[in-house]
């Protein structure tokens, strides 16, 4: 009883350990500006979904557009 309550349990973990990193982000860094007076951003941002620039650059967009900055360029994409 004691075995296969340990392995339910492991079962479960691995399951648990899987099901996180299929919902893995991205880290993605960028360069950004703000006109009037002129700012330049150098950040790096979480973004979910698959790692790819493209993805990068659609989802960073409009989040950058509300704090009134331009995305200039992605320069890195890395899963998380």
């Amino acid at each position: 009883m004691k075995r296969t309550f340990t392995i339910i349990l492991l079962a479960a973990g691995l399951a648990l350990s899987a099901a996180a990193s299929a919902q893995a982000a991205c880290t993605v860094e960028y360069k950004a500006k703000r006109d009037n007076p002129l700012e330049l951003f150098y950040e790096v941002a979480v973004v979910p979904g698959p790692c790819n620039a493209a993805t990068a650059q659609a989802q960073l967009r409009p989040i950058l557009a509300g704090k009134g900055l331009t995305l200039l360029k992605i320069l890195s994409v890395r899963q998380q």
